[in-house]
This record gives structure tokens, C-alpha cells and sequence, in this order.
């Protein structure tokens, strides 16, 4: 199993950018893909955005696709999200995680390790 820490998480303005990182330790970060999500209070957990293990392949929601880009690098054991204009909607905490098959789902129940989050806030 990976062990996973968010950051980057903070209180931005409408438009405004963030870079979230997630660092893995434990076993082989490239034998992983990575998911990021994300959960706003009373709502449901969501699915932002997926990477393949070497990074060729990624996934997007519809409600960050053009906004938000992941992206990853396994030299450092880390994987990253941008997110650009940014809007009072996305306001939630983010968490990263693993998927150890390497698929690139947004599934979450597919990804077996967790992060414990990191909290993004957008004023309006």
C-alpha cells in the first residue's frame, strides 16, 4: 500500500489559481495511477481528475475539464493538480488517491489508498 499527503490547499479568490501536490511513499509510486476528488460540505464525494502511471493518459469531470490539468512526476513520487480559474464551486476538500490495477478511473471504490485531504476555498 502508498501512503499519501496532500498541500497546496488555501483560500483564493474567484479566478484565481492553486497547485495541489500529493507526495506517495511506500511501494512503486509508478506502478499507480492517481485520482484526484473532492468532497464540499453536505455533498457527496466527487471525481476531478485522473493520470495513468507514466502519465499518457488523463481524465477530467466536465465541471474542470479546461481548468484543471494533472499531471505527475515518478522521479519525485509525487502527483500534481493545477487548477486555474478557479470558481466558488469548486470550494472542497481534495484528496488524492491510488489505484494499484492502474486504471484510469473515476471510480472511487478502484483506488485502494487515500490521502487525508487538503482544504480548497474560492471567495467570491
Amino acid at each position: 500500500q502508498v501512503q499519501l499527503v496532500e498541500s497546496g490547499g488555501g483560500l483564493v479568490q474567484a479566478g484565481g489559481s492553486l497547485r495541489l501536490s500529493c507526495a506517495a511513499s511506500g511501494r512503486v509510486f509508478s506502478t499507480y495511477s492517481m485520482g484526484w476528488f473532492r468532497q464540499a460540505p453536505g455533498k457527496e464525494r466527487e471525481f476531478v481528475s485522473a493520470i495513468s502511471q507514466l502519465g499518457g493518459t488523463t481524465r477530467y469531470a466536465d465541471s474542470v475539464k479546461g481548468r484543471f490539468t494533472i499531471s505527475r512526476d515518478n522521479a519525485k513520487n509525487t502527483v500534481y493538480l493545477q487548477m486555474n480559474s478557479l470558481k466558488p464551486e469548486d470550494t472542497a476538500v481534495y484528496y488524492c488517491a491510488a489505484a494499484s490495477r492502474g486504471l484510469v478511473t473515476s471510480s472511487a471504490p478502484d483506488f485502494g489508498s487515500w490521502g487525508q485531504g487538503t482544504q480548497v476555498t474560492v471567495s467570491s
